[in-house]
């Protein structure tokens, strides 16, 4: 299997587009202020935007759509014609299948986890005694992470696709020894100079 442009620079622009959007997950975290009730003693926590939210499940939909196009390309590794047996591009593509998908996995989880904690909002604080309670907010260096392991799956990924074509034989297998002996090679001068005797 040859390797292909088009794909590369759309895996490549997924990864990199997931890679923004994670980070600007990351500065767009939201913030709150407690507020008091004007109808009540009971104070609420205000949130300014959600838009971390939105960016961190748009990365997180991005890098899901990328890897899906690598391991349907490459039939995941499973599903496939066949390898070349023994050589290194074969070691290779194992160990970085692996790792392509480890470090999606990984960016999956914060990505998906930072979205669903950043949508939580604490409501309503309550009559405690306490009076120092916190609105519950995102902790930070969650979208961090899911950006560092969306490069590392890009990097994987990438690599994975090299060592995959590199090592797909598209279902043609190479023999050694095996073949049909055939005539000596001087019998067609032979009978070329017989027909020119002849003419």
């Amino acid at each position: 299997m040859a390797v292909s442009v088009s794909i590369l620079a759309v895996i490549t622009s997924l990864h990199l587009i997931a890679f923004v959007l994670a980070i600007g997950a990351e500065s767009r975290r939201s913030t709150a202020k407690v507020a008091p009730d004007q109808y009540d003693e009971r104070t609420y926590c205000v949130y300014d935007s959600d838009a971390s939210t939105v960016y961190g499940l748009a990365a997180f939909g991005l890098i899901l759509m990328s890897q899906v196009i690598v391991n349907g390309v490459t039939r995941c590794l499973c599903f496939g014609k066949g390898l070349v047996t023994g050589s290194c591009s074969t070691t290779c593509a194992i160990i970085f299948f692996i790792f392509s998908w480890l470090s999606f996995l990984g960016a999956e989880a914060c990505l998906l986890a930072g979205s669903a904690r950043n949508a939580y909002h604490t409501k309503y604080r309550g009559l405690f005694r306490q009076s120092e309670l916190s609105c519950a907010t995102l902790r930070k260096g969650v979208f961090a992470a899911g950006a560092a392991l969306t490069l590392l799956s890009l990097i994987g990924s990438i690599i994975y696709y090299f060592a995959h074509s590199r090592a797909d034989t598209g279902g043609w297998e190479k023999h050694q020894n095996v073949g049909v002996g055939m005539t000596s090679a001087s019998y067609p001068q032979q009978q070329q100079t017989n027909e020119f005797e002849k003419v």
